[in-house]
Order: C-alpha cells, then structure tokens, then sequence
C-alpha cells in the first residue's frame, strides 16, 4: 500500500457543525475506503473503513437514532 500524502486528502465534517466547532469528527473518502479522524487533532491517527463496514456502522447509527 502507498503512503497517503495528508496534502492531498479532503477532510469533511457534519453541515451541523459549527466553522470553529472542533468536537467532531472528520470523514475523508479515500480510493476504496473511508478514513475518520478526530477533529481535534487532525494530525493524529485515522481509522479506515472499507465501504462496506462504513455503510454498516452508518446504518446502525441511524438505526440507534431513531430507536
């Protein structure tokens, strides 16, 4: 696997955070994979998903939300 270069990864967070709102978390969609981080130290460790668990753990998010 190649090392990614974080200048070329496009981090996102929730429209309902706020622009200096810094407890969330940051999803960035790589080639095959979702990568999460926490927003705070956002030059800390990423968790990297294949899709499939992401739409999984997704689903089961809204699935506790609407319980």
């Amino acid at each position: 696997m190649t090392p990614l270069d974080p200048a070329q990864i496009f981090w996102r967070k929730s429209s309902r955070s706020g622009a200096n709102d810094s407890n969330c978390v940051e999803v960035a969609e790589l080639s095959g994979a979702l990568a999460v981080r926490d927003s705070k130290d956002s030059d800390g460790p990423a968790l990297l998903f294949d899709r499939d668990a992401w739409s999984s753990f997704v689903a089961g998010l809204r699935r506790g939300l609407r319980g």
